[in-house]
């Protein structure tokens, strides 16, 4: 890996989290993983996000899931937890472990249980910075009532709240706007399914869903769409595309899961309220992740 790289640039998986039968947390399976996905090549992990069903973990399981992410990680691979919570002085608290863990950076969604006005926004991300970890934003407007606005990223990171953006909101566009409003501000791919939009936008990393389900091929194609090499990434993403857009989908969660499994690792059930994919929807994904692993996807 460079030397030079930050740590919330290249390749952050954001990692799905093993369970029991009985719905315990696996922190065993949950270690071979990271480990695993450093063999790949990959640059990172993120647990503690969306994919990793937060907000289904008390914060003894949180804890444990970083310090576990932070024991299996070579030199150099990033661990940068989701500290998404209701509260601005639970997400510093869940930052504040991190820094003491030894992680290199933070994700936040901003504040939502309510519609929060950018005071709330701003007040949110300053609590968090005050931990010490670089932040990056996680924009996620169609899960949550708020929407990072390309203003408001500028603003925060004109006070020195937030160091990039995970942008999930597929609107392209906003690449543009956000890259003129703050230079400064490391963009990074949100959303599987915008790899390449968001990568020609200008990109510098990609927090991740399907890595861990084909960790070789999606570096591959993250590589060439960073390097503008089109002729290598467009065939790629195609081939990929019926899988990457689950990633956008309710069900994404399960659905990389079902990836997992399919190819040899640990993915499982999820804890409640998620439910098992309908026999429809899950013949769907099934088979989309078949033909990849059948034309020797990997």
């Amino acid at each position: 890996m460079s030397g030079n790289r930050k740590p919330w640039h290249g390749v952050v998986v954001a990692t799905s989290l093993p369970f029991t039968t009985g719905l315990q947390v696996d922190y065993g399976a949950y270690a071979d993983s990271v480990a695993h996905l450093a063999e790949q090549g990959l640059h990172g992990v993120a647990p503690n996000g969306s994919l990793g069903e937060y907000q289904t973990l008390t914060y003894e399981e949180r804890d444990r899931v970083v310090e576990t992410a932070v024991a299996s990680a070579p030199e150099g691979f990033t661990v940068m937890p989701g500290v998404g919570a209701y509260g601005g002085v639970e997400a510093r608290r869940h930052a504040e472990f991190a820094r003491d863990a030894g992680c290199q950076a933070v994700m936040c969604l901003p504040p939502n249980a309510h519609r929060a006005d950018d005071r709330a926004v701003l007040e949110h991300y300053e609590l968090v910075a005050s931990a010490g970890l670089p932040v990056t934003a996680y924009n996620n407007p169609i899960d949550t009532k708020v929407d990072l606005r390309p203003e408001l990223l500028a603003k925060l990171h004109a006070e020195g709240f937030i160091v990039g953006v995970k942008e999930f909101s597929g609107d392209v566009r906003r690449c543009y706007e956000i890259a003129e409003l703050a230079p400064g501000l490391d963009l990074l791919i949100g959303t599987d399914d915008t790899v390449l939009e968001v990568a020609v936008a200008g990109a510098k990393g990609w927090v991740a869903g399907y890595p861990q389900v084909f960790p070789r091929a999606c570096l591959a194609l993250y590589e060439a769409a960073v390097a503008g090499d089109l002729g290598t990434a467009l065939p790629l993403y195609r081939r990929l595309h019926p899988i990457l857009r689950w990633d956008s989908k309710t069900e994404f969660v399960q659905a990389i899961k079902l990836g997992q499994d399919m190819t040899g690792r640990r993915g499982g059930g999820c804890r409640p309220p998620r439910q098992p994919l309908s026999p429809e929807t899950e013949a769907v994904v099934r088979a989309a992740t078949q033909a990849l692993i059948d034309a020797g996807t990997d």
